[in-house]
C-alpha cells in the first residue's frame, strides 16, 4: 500500500516548505507553466501564501468588516452587567444597610468577548476540476470572513486546510489525506493568508499539489496519473492530530452547491451554519 497518508503538518510553515521542496517528479501539475486553470503561476501563487491575497476583497470591493456587517455578525456579545451609584432603578439592600452612599443599582449594557474556548475547523480544500474559479473565491471569502468574526468576538480559533480524496490504483482504490494548519489559536489574524488559504484556486491546484509532487516517487506518480485523486473529497476529524477534539469539519465543495452562485448568497449561507453551531448569535 502506497503511503499516501501524510503526516499533519502543523503550520503554515512547515505547509510552505512541504510545498516547495524539490519534486520527486518533473512532470507534475504544480509547476506547470499555464496559468489559467490553476489561477496563478507557480511563483505568483508562492507568493501570495508568503504575503497573503487581499486583492480577493479589492476585486469584490468590500472589507472584511463590510462583510461582516452584510453577514450580521458583531463583534462581541453584549451582556447586562450591574453598576453601583448613589441613583439607580433598584436598591442594592445590603449596601443600604451598610451604610454604603452607593446603595442604588442599574444594568447596563457592556459587549464583551467570550474568550477561552478554542474552536477548530477543517476546511477541504479538494474540489472538481471543472468548478470555477468565482464559485472557490465566494465560497472562501465567506468562510474567512465568519472566521475572522468568530476571532474577532474572542474566540481562540484553530483553522486547518485539508487535501483529501479516493485515488484510482491498479490494485484498487486507496484513500489519500493532507492536513496543514492555516491559523493557529492564539496567534494574530493574517487576513491576507487566510482569504489565500480558504478562497484562492492556487492553494489546491499549486500547493497543495506541491506537497503531492514532492512525496517518494511513486506516491507523486500515482497521485498525478489519477489527477490527483477523485471524490469523495471529504476530510475527517480522525485526519487532524490526536489532540484535537471535536473539530467541525466542513463539506467539500461539489458543483452541485448553489449556495456559493453569489457572495451574498454565500455570507447567508455561512451565517446560518456558525448560527446554529452557537459561534454566532442571531
Amino acid at each position: 500500500m502506497l503511503p499516501t497518508t501524510l503526516p499533519p503538518l502543523l503550520s503554515w510553515r512547515e505547509f510552505l516548505d512541504a510545498a516547495t521542496a524539490p519534486p520527486s517528479i518533473n512532470y507534475g501539475s504544480s509547476r506547470r507553466t499555464d496559468v489559467e486553470w490553476h489561477g496563478a503561476s507557480w511563483e505568483e501563487a508562492v507568493r501570495l501564501a508568503v504575503d497573503g491575497w487581499p486583492l480577493a476583497l479589492e476585486e469584490a470591493d468590500v472589507t472584511i468588516s463590510q462583510l461582516r456587517d452584510s453577514a450580521g455578525l458583531s463583534h462581541a456579545v453584549t451582556v447586562l452587567e450591574p453598576t453601583w451609584d448613589v441613583t439607580g432603578s433598584e436598591v442594592d439592600i445590603g449596601a443600604y444597610l451598610a451604610g454604603v452612599p452607593e446603595c442604588m443599582v442599574d444594568a447596563v449594557p457592556r459587549q464583551v468577548s467570550r474568550r477561552g474556548k478554542v474552536i477548530t475547523f477543517l476546511v477541504p480544500s479538494s474540489y472538481s476540476h471543472r468548478i470555477e474559479h468565482s464559485v472557490i473565491i465566494n465560497r472562501g471569502l465567506a468562510l474567512a470572513t465568519l472566521c475572522a468574526a468568530i476571532i474577532d468576538a474572542g474566540h481562540s480559533v484553530e483553522i486547518w486546510s485539508g487535501d483529501a480524496g479516493i485515488l484510482h490504483l491498479p490494485k484498487g482504490r486507496q484513500r489519500y489525506c493532507g492536513v496543514a494548519r492555516v491559523i493557529s489559536a492564539g496567534e494574530p489574524l493574517d487576513v491576507g493568508r487566510l482569504i489565500f488559504a480558504m478562497a484562492h484556486p492556487a492553494m489546491l491546484r499549486r500547493l497543495w499539489f506541491g506537497v503531492w509532487d514532492t512525496q517518494p516517487e511513486e506516491v507523486a506518480a500515482a497521485m498525478y496519473a489519477d489527477n490527483y485523486g477523485r471524490p469523495p473529497y471529504t476530510c475527517r476529524a480522525t485526519d487532524l492530530p490526536a489532540e484535537i477534539t471535536e473539530p467541525y469539519v466542513f463539506p467539500y465543495l461539489t458543483e452541485a452547491d448553489r449556495q456559493w452562485d453569489d457572495l451574498p448568497t454565500a455570507l447567508s449561507w455561512g451565517r446560518q451554519v456558525f448560527s446554529d453551531l452557537g459561534l454566532i448569535q442571531d
